[in-house]
């Protein structure tokens, strides 16, 4: 399984979904019932990947405050999408290092309070990112009308 081309797939479509938006500030409007902007789901997915995948793997000196993700307001698509970017060098540098050995070794934290292998705990991740870029699309569409 190639787990970095599937991230490097699914981050590239969070870039994309990202570029859709015919008006930049539309990132970051909620409507009544929708809690999140698509911004504030960029940043979270940006924290949680650098943290679960960098920090915890590779360890980078990543300090995530998930409370700021959800915060944090109007930050140019341009800076959002050079951080998902990034997140994608991360990523690939990250799993240059790993054997397939490493993989089926314990993640070094619980994930949903549950050990499981980092190639497990790498799906959990997958399913995360994909449950928010579902989102993403959604918000875009909606926000379109």
């Amino acid at each position: 399984m190639d787990i970095p081309h599937l991230f490097d797939k699914d981050l590239h479509k969070l870039i994309e979904e990202l570029n859709l938006y015919e008006y930049e500030e539309d990132i970051w409007k909620i409507r009544d019932g929708i809690s999140n902007s698509s911004g504030n789901l960029a940043l979270h997915l940006i924290g949680n990947l650098n943290y679960f995948i960098g920090t915890a793997i590779g360890h980078t000196n990543y300090t995530r405050n998930r409370d700021q993700e959800f915060l944090e307001k109007n930050i140019p698509r341009h800076t959002l999408i050079s951080d998902i970017k990034h997140l994608m060098s991360v990523i690939k540098k990250t799993f240059h290092k790993l054997s397939d050995e490493d993989l089926k070794q314990n993640f070094p934290m619980e994930l949903n309070s549950e050990i499981l292998s980092i190639e497990h705990a790498m799906i959990f991740l997958l399913a995360h990112l994909n449950y928010h870029l579902g989102q993403v699309n959604y918000h875009r569409r909606m926000i379109r009308g």
